[in-house]
């Protein structure tokens, strides 16, 4: 069957809220690759076993503007993380803007994203100044890319050189969005908050609130491996995937044709629908990997992201950067 014929056309949101782009809930399988771990694999069509037959898995912590290292443990998804971070430096769970995986730098390459490695270290941002700005759009692009915490945060995860935000002094990558023209922003989705940027009118300014992460010190060393070991890990190229259904996994970390594979794909949901998303990137280089023709693809798609309608030609080039990546054209 060609490619596009019988797929679903039907008019839907651009993310649904329990949608696959967010990954929330934490999970455990391949035991194998855990060191110490003894679970039994799941049986298909039997519920998740049991929490407190799940392996409890440590982590390490620090707040990035510097702490006290901090053990966290006993979280299945975003928002007890963050609960959990709260709890171990005591501060508000809603202070906790976003983490970095083993840098407390601002580096948006680091993101607590899609998944943790078994031996990452977690530095988690902190809200900081606020501050708020008259913006004039005198072009249709402001040069933003937007992502979110998975827990109601939006924040500036880039900033296009020379686009009208980078010559905004005052602006800086890692800020919050709370507001846009008194709309109150917080709960939003990355991409509700970019739609919002993307309708304001050209020719007109308006008025944006953010909060800035609390500086760091530039004071922190990196991660040691005794910190990681403390952990009772022994084996870094284990990872926690976060998903937004099922049960908590523990798998091998993506293969180096997978993360190429996914910076394509994230590059082309820029391009055709002006989001940023590595994990609903990611979720379809899974579903591509091992298609052998586009039909099977697609096919693929509409059953697991069907709400999206997919246009034919980005479907074409999402299979395209896939197969270019299992070729190592990178």
């Amino acid at each position: 069957m060609p490619l596009g014929l019988g797929r679903r056309k039907k008019a839907s949101p651009l993310m649904e809220e329990d949608d696959v782009g967010e990954r929330t809930a934490l999970g455990i399988s391949h035991a194998d690759s855990v060191s110490g771990s003894s679970i039994s694999p799941q049986i298909a069509g039997l519920p998740p076993p049991a929490p407190a037959l799940r392996p409890r898995l440590v982590f390490h912590a620090q707040l990035a503007h510097g702490s006290p290292t901090g053990r966290i443990e006993g979280f299945s998804n975003v928002k007890e993380l963050y609960a959990k971070i709260a709890e171990a430096f005591n501060i508000t769970a809603s202070e906790v803007m976003f983490c970095t995986l083993n840098t407390h730098r601002l580096d948006m390459d680091k993101l607590l994203g899609g998944q943790i490695g078994l031996e990452d270290f977690i530095f988690a941002h902190v809200r900081g100044q606020k501050k708020e700005l008259e913006v004039y759009k005198s072009e249709d692009s402001l040069g933003l890319t937007i992502t979110d915490n998975g827990s109601g945060y939006a924040f500036i995860k880039r900033i296009k050189e020379g686009s009208i935000i980078h010559r905004m002094q005052l602006i800086s990558v890692g800020d919050m969005i709370e507001s846009i023209n008194g709309k109150n922003l917080i709960g939003s989705r990355h991409f509700e908050v970019a739609r919002t940027l993307k309708e304001l009118p050209r020719g007109r300014a308006f008025t944006v609130k953010l909060c800035e992460p609390r500086k760091a010190f530039d004071m922190i060393g990196q991660r040691s491996n005794s910190s990681a070991n403390s952990a009772g890990i022994s084996s870094g190229r284990g990872t926690l995937r976060l998903r937004a259904k099922g049960p908590p996994t523990v798998e091998e970390l993506v293969s180096v044709i997978e993360e190429k594979a996914i910076q394509k794909v994230d590059d082309l949901l820029e391009s055709y629908m002006g989001i940023r998303d590595s994990d609903l990137a990611g979720t379809m280089v899974e579903l591509g990997m091992d298609k052998q023709n586009p039909d099977d693809f697609s096919q693929a798609l509409d059953r697991t992201l069907g709400d999206f309608a997919f246009p034919d030609e980005f479907v074409f080039d999402v299979w395209g950067a896939i197969g270019d990546a299992k070729a190592g054209r990178y």
